[in-house]
């Protein structure tokens, strides 16, 4: 395709929406023809190749109907979406070509790729996901820590929704066998961490990655919508983009 992708984004007001417009100034790739911000706005959008959407659950309902309908590449890092949401993904990507992920770090990438070899290589040791975000950030778990931990699950041969474990209180804390622990902590600006923590008797690997600013989030996206567009339908994963 000649010429800069005409790209729009989906949740424009938002954190990861304003971080994405502050790059594109110098970015030549993309022209920036759509900002987003509520479901009303896809009613005028100009014709696009590619969105990024880093909008809310019902927002997300919006943006991937207008792709699916308007034949376009599809980016997705809205988190927090439920059974439903992905399915709908699923389905969507027989039209168009869609690109999800939880996390848009390169080494985010890096870090699920060590955790899956990890967890098919230790299958016996437990293993717990914390992760810490700013006190604004409204979903618990991230959507990070959940991919991490369907990472492992799949790693290991297991069902997801039936190892996770959310909830600790009281007399009722004791580790359930073979499951996944997540921990969820909500302060300050935090950006974002993530620790995969895998331990045994007398043993202990901790992965961690640390996000020091949005910058590297929306950097990813920019990459991976360059890469998607124009590509034939299907679902595409960060690994794709990455390469081996």
């Amino acid at each position: 395709m000649s010429g800069p992708l005409r790209l729009g984004i989906a949740g424009s007001r938002g954190r990861m929406g304003q971080a994405l417009q502050r790059l594109l100034h110098d970015d030549a790739r993309f022209d920036l023809v759509a900002r987003i911000a509520s479901s009303a706005d896809w009613s005028d959008a100009p014709a696009l190749d590619v969105v990024i959407d880093f909008s809310m659950p019902a927002g997300f309902d919006a943006a991937l109907a207008h792709c699916r309908a308007h034949r376009i590449a599809f980016v997705c890092g809205t988190t927090g979406l439920d059974a439903d949401r992905r399915d709908a993904l699923r389905q969507a990507a027989r039209d168009i070509p869609i690109l999800y992920a939880a996390n848009f770090s390169l080494g985010i990438a890096v870090l699920t790729r060590l955790l899956r070899e990890a967890a098919a290589m230790l299958p016996d040791w437990d293993l717990e996901i914390i992760e810490a975000h700013h006190s604004q950030k409204v979903d618990a778990p991230s959507g990070t820590a959940l991919a991490l931990g369907r990472a492992a699950a799949d790693a290991r041969g297991q069902d997801f929704e039936q190892v996770a474990s959310f909830a600790r209180y009281g007399h009722t804390a004791t580790r359930r066998e073979n499951a996944i622990g997540f921990s969820s902590l909500r302060a300050g600006e935090i950006v974002g961490e993530h620790t995969a923590l895998l331990a045994t008797s007398d043993e202990r690997i901790e992965l961690t990655h640390r996000a020091g600013a949005n910058t590297i989030f929306a950097r990813g996206a920019l990459h991976a919508a360059a890469w998607l567009a124009g590509r034939k339908a299907g679902a595409y994963a960060l690994d794709d983009v990455a390469g081996p």
